[in-house]
């Protein structure tokens, strides 16, 4: 899992006709202060309407997003799986 913050839309004119009606949006790795971490930029299938500025939770794991599809037709590794609302960290370990 990655937690990462939303940067942009991606939009193709082509596109596998298993990801037909899906959003594909640009995510960048963030630390848990928000700040951004690594070079790369991330496209990630996103189902659950997340939008420019959030801050997301990525699964980037094949079996997982085809588990979450429910068939491994569509050419997908990363998926958004979640908008974050608040992160607390407990350092009492």
């Amino acid at each position: 899992m990655i937690l990462a913050k939303v940067k942009g839309n991606v939009v193709s004119t082509q596109k596998n006709k298993f990801l037909n009606g899906h959003k594909l949006l640009l995510v960048h790795p963030v630390d848990f202060n928000n700040n951004l971490v690594g070079i790369r930029d991330i496209i990630a299938l996103d189902l659950i309407d997340a939008g420019i500025g959030d801050i997301v939770l990525v699964a980037q794991e094949g079996d997982a997003i085809q588990q979450i599809l429910g068939h491994s037709n569509a050419p997908v590794n990363t998926m958004i799986v979640a908008v974050v609302d608040n992160i607390e960290i407990n350092n009492d370990f």
